[in-house]
Parts: structure tokens; sequence; C-alpha cells
């Protein structure tokens, strides 16, 4: 470390972000350099860290029947598909697009699973005839129209039947799954009417059973109580004379933003598995569907510094990266560490700053009352990007989205090109 400049933070992330010299670099590429080369606002992953995140859950389920269906939506970038398709993961999708996208990368149809609400009959029939592995069902309407659809086709849909447990996962309301008064899947109470129906109807093919109580979840105790109350729906199911081949428990382990201590994805797994083994399931085939925690802390966002303003109430430092860039701030009040590239020099005065965007809304921030000593010109990460963060991006005041870069080792490549403005209209007329 370079003693001329302040001490360097621990960072989210592990080994593979760090400051080096005083220069803060993903893996062994400086992040200034990506910074000039391809511009800001811009997204840079690890790949290292998103598979040793994976390893955890590998490594966890060592020896059992095991599918790791990556829940593409926390980031659907091709290149992070394709390197966890090569690693034998499956897929958790929530929609058409999101099936296209994970066929494009060569995926194995029947390790994708579909869940969501709101399916479409189109959806449903493509998904069908690419030979997916299982629909995760979530209401009594959507078991008759995917059945009408199967057998249309002369198939049978195999489905799984998401049980809302009414568990409270400890998160943010916007992010909760698993309670009563939430939208998804069928209550615990109806389930077992909800299987009879589904073992009823011509088109569809009982397989499993399917539960996802939320995400950016920090302690065990949720998932333990949620998979008491779904081995005990197993038992129910079964005695009723239907077969569940496999179970699902969904995925929504929380990464450290803010000094946040969720479990490994190792310890964790060791918990639930003991309670899987003690209620005699421990021969089933188990599925999961982690998002965040792969890829949560494997990404940074990389952006400029544009103007200081100070005011009576508050300093604004705004940057060129927006709530379009990374929309979880605005939605979710979300925290994300603001580091700078360059660590400043003992000493120097750190102001206190609302970190704001160019885009005309007042909830246009990315973090408030952070000391930094910045100044236009500089340039800055916000750290644990990762996730749901160019999965959500949008084009919110004609702003063109960001490029993506994916390191490794000492090698970085550009994995999707900043886009053009004139992209942005190329499918409209006037």
């Amino acid at each position: 470390m370079t003693t001329s400049s302040s001490a360097a933070p621990a960072l989210p992330g592990g080994a593979h972000l760090s400051y080096r010299d005083g220069q803060l670099c993903m893996e062994s590429v400086p992040l200034a350099d990506l910074a000039r080369a391809h511009g800001t606002p811009l997204f840079v992953y690890s790949r290292a860290a998103i598979l040793d995140a994976l390893a955890a859950y590998q490594r966890g389920l060592a020896g059992r029947r095991a599918l790791i269906c990556y829940a593409m939506k926390a980031n659907s970038t091709l290149a992070i598909l394709k390197l966890l398709a090569d690693q034998g993961c499956g897929f958790d999708i929530v929609s058409g697009g999101e099936l296209e996208r994970a066929l494009a990368v060569g995926a194995d149809p029947a390790k994708i699973i579909f869940s969501g609400i709101g399916k479409a009959r189109a959806e449903m029939a493509r998904a069908l005839q690419v030979g997916i592995g299982c629909f995760n069902v979530e209401s009594l309407a959507e078991l008759d129209v995917l059945s009408d659809v199967a057998t249309g086709l002369g198939r049978r849909a195999p489905i799984s039947i998401r049980v809302n447990p009414n568990v409270d996962p400890k998160t943010h309301p916007y992010i909760s799954t698993g309670l009563k008064g939430n939208k998804f899947g069928i209550a615990h109470e109806q389930a077992l009417a909800a299987y009879r129906h589904a073992a009823a109807l011509p088109g569809l093919q009982v397989v499993g059973i399917d539960c996802h109580i939320g995400s950016q979840i920090t302690e065990p105790a949720p998932y333990l109580e949620a998979m008491d109350r779904i081995l005990d729906l197993v038992t129910q199911i079964e005695a009723a004379g239907i077969s569940v081949h496999h179970i699902d428990f969904g995925g929504g382990l929380g990464i450290d933003y803010n000094g946040d201590t969720p479990p490994a994805a190792d310890a964790l797994w060791a918990q639930l598995l003991a309670k899987v083994d003690a209620r005699g399931f421990g021969d089933r085939q188990l599925m999961i569907e982690p998002g965040r925690s792969i890829v949560g802390n494997a990404g940074v966002c990389l952006t400029e510094v544009l103007y200081l303003k100070p005011g009576e109430q508050k300093n604004f430092l705004i940057v060129d990266a927006a709530m379009n860039d990374l929309p979880r701030p605005a939605l979710y009040q979300a925290f994300h560490r603001i580091v700078p590239l360059q660590l400043p020099a003992a000493g120097a005065d750190a102001p206190t700053w609302d970190v704001v965007g160019p885009v005309c809304e007042s909830g246009d921030w990315l973090g408030h009352d952070r000391a930094l000593a910045a100044q236009p010109g500089e340039l800055l990460a916000v750290l644990s990007a990762g996730a749901y963060s160019m999965s959500m991006a949008s084009n919110y005041n004609t702003r063109p989205r960001a490029a993506e870069v994916l390191v490794s080792g000492d090698t970085a490549r550009v994995v999707r090109q900043r886009e053009a403005v004139a992209d942005l209209w190329r499918l409209e007329s006037v």
C-alpha cells in the first residue's frame, strides 16, 4: 500500500477488490484504467468473485442431488450467464426474454425453471417446446391455463407449486415475497388443495414444490422456519398420493452492502441440510435459486465527478451515473458504498455530500451523507453493483445504458458495448 495516502478501507467483495499502491483494482486491473479506456458510467465485474461465490454453494451441496439455478433477474448479461452455464448451473427465469437469453448461451433447457406470477400463453408454449425442466406455478388460474396450453401441444408440463409459507424474511418490504400480503405463490393453507387440483389436470405432471421468501436475507432463521413448513407440506402432499420428486428452497441470501453479515452459503446449507436429513428427506433432489449472492459483490459501477454544489442544508456531489444506471437507491432507499478510485492523501479534507446523478428527479441519488474528498474529474466506484443494477437499468432521460467489462486476472474485455444515443430510437418511427 502507498504510504502517502490514507489507510485503505476494507471493501465488500473479498480479495478481488482492493487498493494497490493507492489505486482501486478489480483483481489485477486498475479500475481507473478501465474508466479512461471505456468511459463512465461503467460496470466492471470480477470473474473470480463470481466463481468464488458459486463455489460456496457447490461446497455446501457437495454429495447431494442438487441443482443450482442462477436467478438471472439479478444480472442477465450474456457473458455472466455463459460463465455460470459452463460451471453446470441451471437458470431460474421469470420471462420469455430471460428464457431466450439462457438459450442464447447454450443453457440446457432441462436445467431451466420458469418462475413468475404472470406467464403468458406464448411464453408457456415456447418453454414447453424447448423442453423446460419445470414451471414454478403461482396461482390456481395459472395451473388451468398451463394445462390447456400443454394439452394443445400434446404435452404434459412439469410443474411445482410455489408455496407462500407466511414467513417474515426480515428484509425490505419491496423484496419480501413470502408473507400473506405478497403477490407471490399460493398460501400455505391452500397448497394441498392446489396440488390435488394440479394432479387432476390432464396437461400437468407434478414434479416438485417451490418456496422463495424474499431477497437480501441476512440470517438463517427465516430459511429454517420456511423449510419446516415446506417439509410439513411435502408429507401431507405425498400422503394424498402425489409424489414430490424435488424440493426447491429458492434463493434470497443477502450480501454485504454496509457491514451486513449474512451467513456464508456453505454454512447456511450445512444448517438447512441437517434439518432436511433429520426430517427424512435427504434423498430428494434439491434445487436452489441464488442470484444476488452470486454476482452482487462481484461488480462495481464507475462514475466521474461532474460538479460540486455546496448548499445551506445539503452539499451535492454530482456524478455522471444516475438512477437509470443504478436504480436500487431510488427504488429501495438501498445503501451502496461509494469510494474513490485513487485514495486521497492522508489528512485530506472530506466534506459530507449527497452523491446524486444528472437525471431530472429528486429521487436520483446514489448515496446520502457520504464523506468524500473528491473534485470534478475524479473517479468514484459504487460498490456491490453486480446485482439488480444493469438488469434494471433504463433509458430514462434518453440516457444510453452503460458498457460492461469482465475482468479475469490481469485482463479485461468489454462484454456489452455502450449504447449510442441513436440506438435508443432505432425501433421508432415518426
